[in-house]
């Protein structure tokens, strides 16, 4: 495709008074945007602003809300053209690649074939032109060895393999404009970047211009020239990236440029001498893989997910634990919390887990009690059909049996108000289902069950990766509020290096199980010396 003008006087989009209604419930008011041809405009927000269904409006697959207004690309106003038209424009002139590529791509279907698909139906090539054509799109996205991944299907590709195969599928068509949805939300911080590069350097080639829905301000500043800013449903601010992020003008742009993790922690060491409450040396994990031919009927090989690791958590301290997804950050929690059986020494408040660790003799059971977890998505973490009291009383079953039901309830309350939720802000609170809650209470509620056995150790992997900005600062602030009134001890498992600044007193970085760097959280993260550290800070660096 050719490049084409970026004169704003012919703007390629030009959103008017966009409303979408599902029966009387008002999601998208009164917005209006214009992108220029080859222009990255970022449209902004937290979840539930109404800034997805606003695109998805666009190729009119919004399911059954009334949509009004206009859209007028290319001069033509999709929201008036025939159920055909649309089909020429969806995938052609306008293409779109999704957050999530594992339930975006077909399973049954390899990566080439996919891409031939479209180029069979768009463009009308042979089924030989196709699969050659496939190879080269995938080649143009960076996949190493693009003729092999070409006959994989989508399991068989890491994660922003499977994202640069949706992008390759979007830019078959030679399209336009591309509507890039949480393009990176699921991806570690140097392959967001990875993809980032990859999108503006397509873009420069290409000449199209790009809609980017993102949460994600470190995002928008690295990526977009405008920024368009979406509160409940209403656009509420956009301009130019620098003037924006300079000069906020509307209260909810700047509560979102100001959301970022504070620091408000206790810098004091504990006394020297103080015993660790969680130390490894040389800890090591592996798990059974299955060896080919005869051999594997008789004996298994190994996968060695963590190597020689040592570590040591002081009480009333947060121990960062920083990688990429596969650097083996979760499978040396999951042997903290003794759900993995390891090798070395391993020692929680100065006592080993019984081996296997995952058996639950009494020794393993009050160990349990001493650590425990939250998880990284509060709503598969949470069962859908317990209640409230329910979900935070189950550790009180398990570790104190004894207790009245009275009590437990007493207890279970106290745990909730110590997280922020009381009944006097949830009527009925005790008796309502986690659905019923937003994405950072549902996080309360993990916390309150994890906190309501006493626990000194609470392991946090990836706590905040699935909240928004303004809620993962609530959520980081409640954790460091708890911290320094019970003294409790965090391990915390994450990729977001601006999380470690805020909560961490020492870190770990880890990769391909190894850990290849540690020390303070300053020296880590201020002065890198290891190669791959210093590719992780540079890669959540904001520009400046």
């Amino acid at each position: 495709m050719q490049a084409h003008s970026t004169s704003p006087a012919t703007p390629l989009l030009q959103v008017r008074d966009l409303q979408v209604r599902f029966g009387a419930k008002s999601v998208v008011r009164g917005v209006g945007f214009e992108i220029a041809r080859g222009e990255k405009l970022a449209l902004v927000g937290e979840s539930g602003s109404g800034k997805t269904i606003t695109a998805l409006s666009l190729l009119r697959l919004a399911g059954d809300a009334a949509v009004e207004g206009q859209a007028l690309f290319a001069g033509r106003d999709l929201l008036a053209l025939s159920e055909r038209e649309m089909r020429g424009v969806r995938g052609g002139d306008i293409a779109m690649v999704f957050q999530e590529p594992m339930t975006a791509l077909n399973p049954l279907m390899t990566i080439g074939q996919q891409i031939a698909e479209i180029l069979m139906l768009k463009k009308g090539l042979t089924g030989a032109e196709c699969a050659q054509a496939a190879i080269e799109l995938l080649a143009k996205t960076g996949i190493p060895e693009p003729a092999r991944r070409a006959g994989s299907f989508p399991h068989q590709l890491s994660g922003g393999q499977r994202q640069r195969a949706m992008i390759a599928m979007a830019l078959a068509s030679e399209p336009q404009l591309l509507l890039a949805d949480e393009p990176t939300t699921a991806l570690d911080v140097t392959l967001r970047g990875q993809i980032l590069d990859l999108l503006s350097d397509l873009q420069r080639q290409t000449g199209m211009a790009v809609l980017l829905i993102t949460h994600d301000l470190l995002l928008v500043r690295r990526f977009a020239d405008r920024v368009a800013v979406m509160e409940q449903g209403v656009l509420v601010e956009q301009g130019a990236v620098a003037e924006v992020f300079a000069n906020p003008q509307h209260p909810y742009t700047r509560r979102l440029i100001t959301s970022q993790p504070r620091r408000d922690v206790v810098e004091a060491a504990p006394p020297a001498g103080t015993p660790p409450v969680v130390q490894a040396r040389q800890l090591r994990v592996a798990y059974p893989t299955p060896l080919p031919g005869v051999r594997g009927w008789f004996k298994k090989g190994e996968f060695v997910a963590v190597q020689g690791a040592d570590l040591q958590l002081l009480p009333g301290q947060t121990l960062g634990v920083v990688g990429e997804s596969g650097s083996g950050k979760s499978t040396l929690a999951q042997a903290i919390l003794g759900l993995l059986p390891s090798q070395g020494d391993l020692q929680v408040n100065s006592q080993a887990w019984q081996q296997p660790a995952t058996r639950n003799t009494p020794a393993n059971q009050a160990l349990r009690k001493r650590v425990q977890v939250v998880f990284q998505d509060p709503f598969s973490s949470l069962s859908p059909r317990l209640t409230v009291e329910e979900i935070v009383g189950e550790g009180l079953l398990v570790h104190e049996p004894g207790i009245h039901a009275a009590e437990r309830r007493t207890r279970v309350e106290a745990a909730l108000a110590e997280v922020g939720l009381t009944e006097a802000q949830f009527p009925g609170l005790l008796a309502r289902y986690p659905h019923e809650f937003s994405g950072g209470q549902r996080q309360r509620l993990a916390v309150a069950r994890a906190l309501i056995v006493q626990p000194q150790v609470l392991v946090l992997d990836e706590p905040t990766s699935a909240l928004d900005v303004t809620i993962q600062q609530q959520v980081l602030a409640l954790l460091q509020r708890l911290q320094r009134e019970k003294g409790l001890s965090y391990l915390l498992i994450t990729h977001d290096v601006e999380v470690i600044r805020a909560m961490a007193h020492d870190v770990l970085v880890m990769k391909d199980g190894a850990i290849v760097e540690c020390g303070t959280v300053d020296a880590v993260l201020n002065r890198p010396e290891h190669p791959y550290t210093q590719k992780l800070v540079a890669a959540a660096t904001v520009p400046g």
